[in-house]
């Protein structure tokens, strides 16, 4: 059974790169450019991992990631080009992984989290 992975991440063409990457690794992806609804998306879907694009640290942003971490057996990666990216590991997240990034470091990373599963 293919691992899921639900990609949240505002720019299309960041969106369609990770989401080739990751199903030509072996994924099954689910994408989405806004946080409208991804609640409902990550309770039908049941992914094992989360990829959240967080542009700044906004309440909206944080909201969702910290909304996120009450579903069981999610792993919440926050992408971000913040500075100050490393509050949310304190917040919400299960990993950070700074933009740009290395494609070997995005797939390392997810890899740690669904290897268990």
């Amino acid at each position: 059974m293919k691992k899921k992975v639900l990609i949240v991440e505002k720019d299309k063409d960041i969106l369609q790169i990770i989401s080739h990457i990751l199903s030509s690794e072996g994924y099954e992806v689910s994408t989405s450019q806004t946080e409208t609804g991804v609640l409902e998306r990550i309770e039908k879907e049941k992914p094992e991992v989360v990829l959240l694009d967080i542009v700044k640290p906004t309440l909206e942003g944080t909201e969702l990631c910290r909304a996120l971490k009450n579903f069981k057996n999610i792993s919440v990666i926050v992408l971000s080009t913040h500075m100050n990216i490393e509050s949310f590991l304190n917040v919400c997240a299960d990993d950070i992984i700074s933009k740009p990034f290395d494609i070997s470091e995005l797939i390392d990373t997810i890899e740690k989290f669904t290897n268990d599963c």
